[in-house]
């Protein structure tokens, strides 16, 4: 019988440094060995000697986009377990490690021809909730009940799956270090709601305009706000 080595792990979550970087990452964000190193007041180079050691546990996981390296926890478990200890515990300071940018741009804006920003990331995590979408590795796929809501949206699932790009996929967002949905399927659900009017490009800028009528929509439809400035005087252009 093989038995979970209690042990090692109350070693791993006991430093108060690795305890610190999972109490960060409890917001659910993404974030670099940087900024978790300037979050518990350590030097990046033990840092990264830190996640080494929450990475083999399997308490934390790590994606690669770009130039950078980002880390989150590693499942809900994870989340839990270290929720469940900072119940009971005494209480301990981190500092935040970054800001998201204020504005306009941190709203709502485009990654190519999808939705980034807290508009992108609160979408997907919508569809997510609703088990419209379902993350499978580093790919999404749409459910029975998924394909049902698209159809319903104005969004041919079908047709998008022939198309030569990948289908749907996580795109960890930069601004809110959550995913947003890119692929096939996130440039139409961007399509659909230009189409819609609930939202419009501005010229020479990638912000997202979200009109009157987006807001009363992602009100009724999704169940949330979006805080920027709403326009309806925004025009789609194709990109």
């Amino acid at each position: 019988m093989v038995e979970p080595d209690l042990s090692r792990l109350a070693r791993t979550i006991g430093d108060p440094t690795r305890m610190g970087m999972l109490a960060l990452l409890m917001e659910g964000r993404a974030l670099t060995a940087k900024e978790l190193a300037y979050g518990c007041g350590v030097q990046p180079g033990t840092a990264t000697e830190h996640l080494k050691r929450l990475q083999c546990d399997s308490l934390i996981e790590s994606t690669t986009q770009g130039r950078h390296k980002y880390y989150r926890l590693a499942s809900a478990e994870v989340a839990h377990a270290v929720e469940a200890l900072m119940v009971v515990a005494k209480p301990m300071r981190v500092v935040p490690p970054c800001r998201r940018p204020a504005g306009a741009l941190g709203a709502a804006r485009f990654c190519y021809d999808h939705l980034a920003g807290e508009l992108g990331t609160r979408l997907t995590a919508v569809l997510l909730e609703r088990e419209y979408l379902v993350k499978n590795g580093e790919a999404m796929d749409v459910t029975e009940r998924g394909k049902a809501w698209f159809a319903d949206f104005g969004i041919d699932v079908a047709t998008l799956r022939k198309r030569r790009r990948r289908f749907a996929y996580p795109c960890l967002d930069w601004s809110e270090r959550r995913d947003h949905l890119g692929g096939a399927l996130g440039a139409a659900m961007t399509e659909r709601m230009l189409e819609l009017g609930w939202i419009g490009r501005q010229k020479h800028s990638r912000v997202v305009s979200i009109s009157e009528l987006g807001h009363r929509a992602l009100t009724s439809e999704f169940g949330f706000v979006i805080d920027a400035s709403p326009t309806d005087q925004a025009v789609a252009i194709s990109s």
